[in-house]
């Protein structure tokens, strides 16, 4: 089952998939299709973080015991 849905798209870029569609045969919305699919298909390419985010700077304790954590962020 497929869904309508309407997505305003600039004129250049309508422009841009128009003459792609006309050069590759295939219609416009055969394109987005496969764009969107291929932008949010499976599994996503990278590395599980597992360290801190933010290098450099002054570490706080590993479990802060303090009743405001906030505190150890913002002194």
């Amino acid at each position: 089952m497929a869904i309508r849905t309407t997505v305003d798209i600039p004129e250049p870029l309508h422009h841009q998939l128009r003459e792609r569609s006309r050069r590759s045969g295939v219609s416009i919305r055969s394109l987005i299709i496969a764009a969107i699919e291929q932008v949010y298909s499976g599994a996503r390419k990278g590395k599980m973080v597992t360290g801190p985010m933010i290098r450099g700077g002054k570490r706080g304790p590993l479990y802060p015991t303090d009743e405001n954590p906030y505190d150890l962020i913002f002194p």
